[in-house]
């Protein structure tokens, strides 16, 4: 078994898949849903660190960490020695009958990231689609509204209400039939993109007039919308950050209103951006914000964060049988103290570095149009032609493809964008090899263009 000092960097013995990686992938073929998305044939048997290997005994330098859920690596021994303490004392207990001390202690740790101007609840529950299900009925139950606006791009979950709110890919909604009723969509910021030529710092501002001279006068009044819904940074969406002016002056219409700001902080919180929430790079408090994902390590755990004064509903409003398990809180609770123990400090750090090395990309690489993003959640935009910024989908799903034969994992993201998203633990070292890798897989892929 691989350990974390026996291997930092990825090491390719076969030809990619190996044999035996083949057999669990026809085996797969045989019995698993045909709905799961594989970008590459990458069959994981064991994992450490940044380092995954496969049953042929190659070994990968993750830079997806699990769609940004290892958050503190694989394995971390501080999160493995925490499941097998808690397991061994007590596996699950439903916490919607009964009490466990877990959950409160759990609870405090997510509150003090929150502002301290507001007295703050939390519920658990499982993935993020569930914490998005959640915060929904809550922002209904709490304005007594039904309306919910979202972004073009967003991406917040796969159950219907969820699904309702995104909008990223049409095959993800297509042949589901109707969804949520009350809810539009509207453009989210995307400054490579902006039509009117803003740059990051700017645009939006339009969007902000649609929102308050067209959706509030044509479609429903402010008064009659329960909540507006936001991905800080979009992640399926393309990695995207929305401008920080943007975040707050959709803060300053829900107060004005009287409509619940949601942020959906399930792949960008957790300390990725350099900040325990991305949010907080714009200062803003939002009424309600949902994490998941990096929570813990990759144990199933989720949760939304509300103002007290939000979190209103009955007894028996809302309710989980597997939410704060308490085996999963022991890896969400030790998780927890190594982002705020240096892996935030170290996202920040690593993340500036990465973005030293590759801001020029644009200028080096033909078809790399856009490099964007915060911390460790950066995202590389492939285009055809620089000038046309015409999408080059084909193109980034080679240089990904480029990237696993060379040992490195990255996914893609949006239509035509790759996501960096690596555990908060990789070094300099490290990132230099992931650059190195990606830098040979786009001049590979640019010889096609």
């Amino acid at each position: 078994m691989i350990t974390a000092t026996e291997t930092k960097l990825p090491k390719i013995k076969t030809a990619l898949p190996g044999p035996k990686a083949k057999e669990v992938i026809a085996y797969d073929a045989k019995y698993m849903s045909p709905s799961l998305t594989r970008d590459y044939p990458l069959v994981a048997e064991r994992a450490s660190g940044a380092i995954v290997e496969d049953p042929d005994g190659n070994t990968f330098l993750d830079f997806a960490a699990g769609i940004a859920v290892c958050s503190t690596g694989h394995c971390h021994p501080q999160v493995v020695a925490a499941i097998q303490k808690q397991a061994a004392e007590m596996i699950h207990i439903a916490g919607t009958d009964f009490y466990h001390r877990h959950m409160p202690k759990f609870a405090e740790k997510l509150v003090s990231t929150m502002p301290k101007s507001e007295k703050w609840k939390v519920f658990f529950g499982n993935s993020g689609t569930e914490a998005v299900e959640g915060a929904i009925k809550l922002a209904r139950y709490h304005t007594k509204r039904d309306k919910l606006i979202a972004f073009y791009g967003c991406f917040h979950g796969r159950t219907l209400g969820s699904l309702s709110l995104t909008a990223s890919k049409s095959t993800q909604r297509k042949n589901f039939g109707t969804l949520l009723g009350g809810v539009e969509h509207i453009p989210y910021p995307y400054a490579y993109r902006c039509a009117l030529g803003h740059t990051k710092e700017t645009c939006g501002g339009e969007i902000i007039e649609l929102l308050e001279q067209q959706i509030f006068k044509r479609l429903f009044a402010p008064e009659e919308v329960a909540a507006i819904i936001v991905e800080p940074v979009q992640g399926e969406g393309g990695f995207i950050p929305a401008p920080l002016f943007f975040l707050q002056e959709l803060q300053r219409i829900c107060n004005k209103h009287g409509i619940m700001l949601i942020m959906d902080e399930v792949q960008a919180g957790m300390g990725r951006t350099g900040k325990w929430w991305a949010c907080d790079h714009a200062g803003i408090t939002p009424d309600i914000l949902l994490t998941a994902k990096g929570i813990a390590s990759g144990m199933p755990v989720a949760a939304f964060i509300a103002k007290e004064s939000v979190m209103n509903w009955k007894v028996g409003s809302h309710g989980t049988t597997y939410g704060g398990n308490p085996v999963c809180l022991a890896a969400a609770s030790a998780t927890f103290d190594l982002i705020e123990g240096g892996l935030m400090a170290n996202a920040e750090k690593v993340g500036n570095y990465i973005f030293s090395k590759i801001s020029d990309w644009p200028s080096r690489f033909k078809i790399v149009g856009d490099v964007r993003g915060r911390g460790l959640m950066i995202g590389v935009e492939i285009v055809r032609d620089q000038r046309t910024k015409e999408r080059a989908a084909d193109l980034r799903d080679a240089v990904v493809d480029n990237a696993f034969h060379r040992g490195l994992l990255t996914l893609g993201s949006g239509e035509n964008s790759i996501r960096i998203s690596p555990p908060l633990i990789i070094d300099e070292e490290q990132a230099d090899c992931a650059i190195r890798i990606l830098e040979e897989s786009i001049r590979e892929a640019e010889k096609k263009a």
